[in-house]
């Protein structure tokens, strides 16, 4: 049994701080720009193509922009759209927190489509790309929301239960340890196999990221607690396995379409 009393400061010195949430990001946005560039040469040798390197570094600013203003939009329309109509300027306040992965995919989704349009670049290897890095920043997310005390699991009374002394003196699931396995570990397993297939297609890793990603999100949610200021809708879904049952959908519509 562990008792969660970890900091979520990494260090303080009055004006200057740092959180493990946001060493997360950063963590994220290096490796993507790393790794992101590794998969284009890979592609640019595999197909004879000519996608340039620079313009990703360019990508890579819209990308952060876009999981941004995505994930913030999302995380009030999707979770706590009555408190932010009372309180609309707090919108702006993120770093008080509140973020959503579905709105922050959809933030990619569009800038990518308006990068690749504006640049003349792929929009669906930009894609691939995005769906081979971003486990790796969902994986060090998942890991800052656990030693923030955040998205903790439902009471369990198995020998690896939690106790977030925060919250209560409940053994809780770690659920953010299993997302940060299955949404992180696992789906970058996975894709990086795919992306290295010698039948590997532009856009299969986006389609199955969608469809890898939701369902491991929804197994993830029903050790999870609903977020209190919605609680399960219809009295069984969470609004996460809501979200995600819309994004399996079009992953297998866009599977299909680019197989």
């Amino acid at each position: 049994m562990f008792i969660h009393n970890l900091n979520p400061i990494i260090f303080d010195f009055g004006i200057l701080s740092l959180r493990w949430y946001s060493l997360a990001y950063l963590i994220g946005i290096i490796f993507g720009w790393w790794y992101g560039k590794k998969i284009i040469l890979k592609i640019n040798r595999k197909d004879n193509r000519n996608f340039k390197l620079n313009l990703f570094d360019d990508y890579i600013t819209y990308v952060v922009i876009s999981i941004i203003i995505g994930g913030r939009i999302g995380y009030v329309l999707f979770y706590n759209l009555n408190y932010f109509i009372t309180n609309p300027l707090e919108i702006f306040f993120i770093w008080n927190g509140g973020m959503s992965f579905h709105g922050g995919l959809l933030g990619i989704i569009f800038g990518t489509i308006y990068f690749a349009k504006k640049k003349g670049f792929d929009r669906l290897v930009l894609l691939d790309v995005v769906a081979c890095v971003s486990p790796v920043g969902i994986f060090f997310g998942r890991i800052a929301n656990f030693i923030n005390g955040e998205l903790y699991g439902k009471p369990t009374i198995l020998p690896w239960g939690v106790i977030f002394n925060k919250i209560d003196n409940q053994p809780r699931h770690p659920s953010q340890l299993y997302e940060a396995f299955l949404e992180g570990i696992l789906i970058f397993i996975l894709l990086s196999t795919i992306i290295n297939e010698r039948s590997y297609r532009k856009g299969k890793c986006a389609a199955l990221f969608l469809v890898f990603y939701s369902i491991f999100r929804v197994i993830s949610e029903i050790f999870r607690e609903p977020d209190s200021q919605i609680g399960y809708i219809f009295n069984y879904v969470s609004m996460g396995s809501l979200l995600s049952f819309f994004m399996l959908a079009l992953g297998i519509m866009m599977y299909f379409k680019v197989k």
